[in-house]
């Protein structure tokens, strides 16, 4: 399909998968906050902010081409960019590659090495070895790559130090643990897309049920994962509550999805597995600035 547009901003805009980026770099924004005691360095903050965007933008945009030919199939990504037609394969490579060389030189030369390092190794895992590989090749792909998608926190730890902290680790494990119960409850949903494509997702390949008790026990061990912050001491009575709450609500739909066997309530907790992540950090962010303890 001929290309139709080269100069909407919009079809852009749409190529960064804001809405996935923009949860992505929330969680490196608190690891930002998290690694100081006090305020961020505004320089360093503005940088690796920057630096860390562009690179999830450019990861999304290179998804954006690898998965053109499925996303063409696919009701939910038919009126993405490329299958419209509204960009042509060179525009969506070069926007990628010009975001990838932008963030490198952000993160080099106003940050750090060591976080353009991390950053890079995320960015190629998840935008190659994910979306071109382990995508079309295991049903267990979420949660292999999902270890590059859990990386944004520690990239923002690092940045405001240079090192790879525990913590920061720590705060990765969360949203490496979180990611699989949170993408199979939207597979469930869409689980018809993906087998007309051959994507082999977990409720493709092994069936709803299977996949249904898989994100129940996952969210137990999210639950038990989530709670380490504030048995380690790294968080306080704010977080530790807030966590308990969220983890109740998790378990909840996860129950309620083995009841419920229907798309409605998989897209119901797939929408507060978002909600989830989001409350649990903006937790993480309250405590660290007005500390509890029991």
């Amino acid at each position: 399909m001929p290309c139709k547009s080269t100069l909407s901003w919009k079809n852009y805009y749409t190529l960064c998968k804001p809405n996935v980026v923009a949860e992505m770099l929330f969680t490196a924004v608190v690891g930002m906050f998290l690694a100081v005691p006090g305020m961020p360095p505004i320089g360093l903050f503005i940088y690796g902010t920057l630096g860390i965007a562009l690179a999830a933008s450019s990861a999304a945009a290179m998804n954006h081409f690898i998965d053109r030919k499925a996303d063409a199939q696919m009701h939910r990504t038919e009126k993405r960019p490329l299958p419209t037609g509204e960009l042509s394969i060179t525009n969506v490579i070069t926007f990628s590659v010009v975001l990838g060389v932008s963030s490198m030189l952000i993160l080099v030369l106003l940050v750090n090495t060591l976080t353009a390092i991390l950053t890079f190794l995320s960015l190629f895992g998840y935008a190659i070895i994910y979306t071109l590989y382990l995508k079309q090749a295991t049903p267990q792909n979420i949660v292999i790559g999902g270890l590059f998608g859990a990386t944004p926190p520690l990239l923002g730890w690092c940045a405001m130090t240079g090192e790879v902290h525990p913590s920061a680790l720590l705060l990765a494990l969360i949203v490496f643990v979180w990611t699989p119960p949170h993408f199979w409850a939207l597979a469930i949903a869409r689980r018809e897309e993906y087998a007309k494509v051959n994507i082999p997702m977990l409720p493709v390949t092994h069936g709803v049920e299977f996949t249904r008790l898989q994100i129940l026990l996952y969210t137990i061990l999210l639950t038990i994962v989530t709670l380490l912050p504030y048995l380690t001491g790294m968080s306080g009575l704010i977080y530790g509550v807030s966590a308990v709450l969220l983890d109740l609500g998790f378990i909840y739909y996860a129950l309620l999805m083995m009841r419920n066997k229907d798309n409605k309530t998989a897209m119901k907790t797939f929408v507060y597995s978002i909600v989830y992540i989001t409350v649990l950090f903006a937790a993480l962010l309250i405590d660290h600035y007005l500390r509890f303890t029991l």
